[in-house]
């Protein structure tokens, strides 16, 4: 089992190595290793386009992720007294969220926002003023940030019931007893509690939308996100500069990711 594993890691962490150690390349060529050289990254940096796909992925992904953080803790504290039936109905649709494959969330989303726009924009030019120009609605950031925010709900509220099982309710029925109003009870006992879960959810969510490419394939319309920009860039070939701006999404990634596994062991121990 212990060789099985090792042959299994290899396989899946071999070519995200040899990605990083191609990006120092001092060559032109991505597959012919000639030298040491950092100045790949300074390119890429210097790149207006990468940073206007870098801004775009950014903005985003931080308003993606505060927005799911928010409903998703919301959805989680609503669904925490909810019993029968109806919980085994909102537990599959949230699961049946995670699960689902990236590619039929962007399709269904990019359906039902076509849908959705040629029947409200009919509606606003009717009711805006003759002679003014009425909005139109499309496809831009606002699609994008919609679609991140309804997959990603889903990931935020299971990490926060996680941690609201594990939560001491002789805590808040203490709290009830001492005349503390329920919002009082969530301010000071349940936030406090929970807040590791969210700020995880935060940053497990933000490197989800960071790093997404099918759905915002579909949705993005006019707007490029860094790795719509990457996937349009390695079809005239990969190049070091491509290889060191997967480096740097990979490094911070990992980082988000480590953060946000950090801040959910230091919750359990508290909750213990």
């Amino acid at each position: 089992m212990r060789i099985y594993a090792t042959c299994v890691y290899l396989f899946l962490y071999i070519p995200i190595g040899v990605i990083a150690l191609f990006s120092f390349n001092a060559g032109r060529h991505a597959s012919q290793l000639q030298g040491f050289s950092a100045k790949w990254y300074g390119k890429a940096l210097a790149n207006p386009f990468v940073m206007d796909a870098l801004q775009t992925s950014l903005l985003v992904a931080f308003t993606s992720a505060l927005l799911a953080s928010l409903f998703g803790t919301m959805a989680a504290l609503a669904l925490q007294d909810v019993k029968g039936p109806v919980r085994m109905a909102f537990d599959m649709l949230i699961y049946v969220a995670v699960m689902i494959p990236g590619i039929v969330i962007g399709i269904a989303t990019l359906i039902g926002l076509v849908t959705l726009f040629d029947q409200l924009n009919p509606m606003l030019a009717a009711l805006w003023p003759e002679g003014a120009r009425p909005p139109k609605l499309s496809m831009g950031l606002g699609s994008l940030i919609a679609a991140h925010t309804m997959f990603l709900m889903a990931l935020v509220i299971i990490i926060v019931r996680a941690r609201l099982a594990g939560m001491d309710r002789a805590l808040t029925e203490a709290s009830s007893d001492l005349y503390a109003t329920p919002f009082g009870t969530f301010r000071q006992v349940t936030l406090p509690m929970i807040f590791p879960a969210v700020l995880a959810g935060f940053l497990l969510s933000f490197t989800f939308s960071f790093d997404d490419f099918i759905i915002a394939f579909f949705v993005a319309g006019s707007e490029t996100t860094l790795p719509i920009y990457v996937f349009s860039s390695i079809r005239r070939g990969v190049t070091p500069e491509i290889n060191a701006i997967g480096t740097m999404v990979l490094a911070i990634s990992l980082i988000l990711l480590i953060a946000a596994q950090v801040l959910l062991r230091r919750g359990e121990r508290k909750g213990t």
